[in-house]
């Protein structure tokens, strides 16, 4: 049998994100930004926000020993700002990662019952049912269904459905009790108003 020969990609550099420097190839942009001071102490005048030739302001930024950053490149003309470019990637990436720290994870509590779970046990796994929805999370109860106990699927609808019923001011089911393979699943979300 033959080798296959595996072509290796190149390593092409990738696109930077925003054009910089010498790649803004417009006339004129509008400068913005809070180095305003240090701008104007190399151009030797008052610099503003405003619009300014695309040229001057790569000198200033190339005396300043910093990048010229498009900013919003659909604008006309397009907005730039003389800063850091690397030190702007880095403060971006860091403010995405705190959004994606702070974004809500869902998290899904499994409840397990018997076709003849007593009431002493259902009312143990009712409880924790409802802590864990106070907390935010959802939870997935079933009735499991092992060798013959499978001819007793009233039973367990009946169970969950009492189970709903017990938790209705604390959530509300997704979908009715159905049967997947020997499991008869039902799944509760949190209501959105948590109880004090």
């Amino acid at each position: 049998m033959a080798k296959r020969i595996r072509r290796h990609q190149r390593n092409v550099p990738k696109e930077p994100q925003h054009r910089i420097n010498n790649f803004i190839r417009v006339p004129e942009i509008r400068l913005v930004g809070d180095n305003m001071e240090e701008i104007s102490q190399v151009a030797g005048r008052k610099i503003e926000s405003g619009v300014y030739p695309t040229r001057e302001v790569q000198r200033w930024a190339n005396d300043l020993e910093l990048d010229l950053v498009e900013i919003s490149p659909k604008a006309a003309p397009p907005v730039c700002r003389i800063i850091d470019y690397k030190k702007f990637l880095y403060i971006k990436k860091k403010k995405e990662k705190e959004i994606k720290a702070k974004a809500v994870k869902t998290v899904v509590k499994e409840i397990r019952f018997g076709p003849n779970t007593d009431d002493h046990d259902f009312d143990f796994k009712l409880r924790h049912a409802k802590k864990f929805l106070e907390e935010g999370a959802k939870v997935k109860a079933y009735v499991h269904f092992r060798g013959r106990t499978i001819v007793f699927k009233d039973r367990g609808q009946l169970l969950l459905l009492r189970f709903l019923k017990e938790l209705e001011d604390f959530g509300a089911a997704e979908a009715l009790p159905k049967m997947e393979g020997r499991r008869m699943i039902v799944i509760i979300s949190p209501k959105k108003s948590k109880k004090k």
